[in-house]
């Protein structure tokens, strides 16, 4: 239990050093240069990206019949942002079962499911892309990475089979009934059935994994504007969608907060192969993570204070 305790400094012990060993000096000097007019380029598509990411989980929410406007879905993900920041794997985003509550008849069940789809649907078209661009780049990448992707795609979307079917679920979570207490079953049950309450049907998963797919797409455009705003020239669009999906996928691993450190060490190694210096690479990484999570984390912090104020005012 200790060590789960210290896990997610494991990553910010990597960024550390990798800040040290690349000398801040010059990463300061990297990012002072940056080109304004790409790096503008970037915060545009940002802010398309905040939209794309929204779109894809209020996609799923329509299918679920939750009904909330667009727009609040816009600050419910913003505040789910937030709290996904601060912790590993961006599990706090779970948050947003609780601000989904008021469009699923007072059921949080349906606003978990939600979180469940998305993150198991982000999951497997991040898989499906490191497996496409992966097939496509072997003359650079190590083979290892298309088996290892085909072989965990297959398992998520055996996963995701399983979870969608409420029958299914329900004789393998029966395992568990015995060890649940008399006082709380009744309580379990609810929650079970308001979770599988307007499941969407199977017919629309490629549907949504297109609209996944398409906020992965938005996600790493603004990572190759990034690029092109501290001169790195020389790689196309087309590598950014091959290695970044690799390096977003180590972030997943629940070693550090928002994917520090292991995001980085994997960029760098993955774009080194390109021959891209690591400062370089480093710097884009930081000017990602400040345009793409910080400054969004920040926003959706305050509309979490803005949102409890009003919750206090209506008690």
């Amino acid at each position: 239990m200790k060590i789960k305790k210290y896990l997610p400094i494991i990553g910010l012990v990597i960024f550390a050093y990798l800040l040290i060993k690349l000398d801040v000096l010059k990463i300061i000097k990297e990012i002072a240069n940056v080109n304004v007019f790409f790096l503008l380029v970037a915060v545009f598509f940002s802010i398309i990206s905040i939209l794309a990411e929204t779109m894809k989980w209020f996609v799923v929410a329509r299918y679920q019949k939750i009904k909330v406007p667009f727009f609040e879905a816009v600050g419910i993900n913003l505040i789910g942002g937030f709290y996904g920041f601060i912790t590993p794997s961006k599990v706090g985003n779970i948050i947003r079962a609780e601000y989904l509550k008021k469009y699923s008849n007072d059921k949080r069940g349906k606003g978990i499911s939600n979180f469940v789809l998305d993150k198991i649907l982000d999951v497997c078209s991040l898989v499906l892309l490191v497996i496409v661009f992966s097939f496509v780049s072997l003359k650079f990448l190590s083979a290892n990475y298309l088996y290892f992707s085909i072989l965990g795609l297959v398992f998520l979307l055996a996963c995701l089979f399983i979870f969608m079917d409420r029958e299914r679920s329900k004789r393998i979570l029966k395992i568990f009934h015995r060890l649940v207490s008399k006082k709380l079953k009744e309580k379990a049950r609810r929650g079970f059935y308001s979770f599988y309450e307007d499941m969407p049907k199977k017919r629309y998963l490629f549907l949504f994994f297109f609209v996944y797919l398409l906020n992965w797409v938005v996600a790493y455009s603004v990572m190759f504007f990034i690029g092109l705003s501290i001169q790195i020239n020389n790689v196309s669009f087309f590598y950014f969608l091959a290695l970044l999906p690799i390096a977003t996928l180590v972030a997943q691993i629940p070693i550090t907060i928002s994917g520090l450190g292991t995001r980085e060490l994997t960029t760098i190694s993955l774009f080194g192969l390109l021959g891209v210096q690591a400062t370089k690479v480093f710097s884009m990484s930081i000017i990602g993570l400040v345009i793409g999570n910080i400054i969004p984390a920040v926003i959706g912090f305050f509309l979490s204070l803005i949102n409890g104020k009003k919750t206090i005012k209506q008690k």
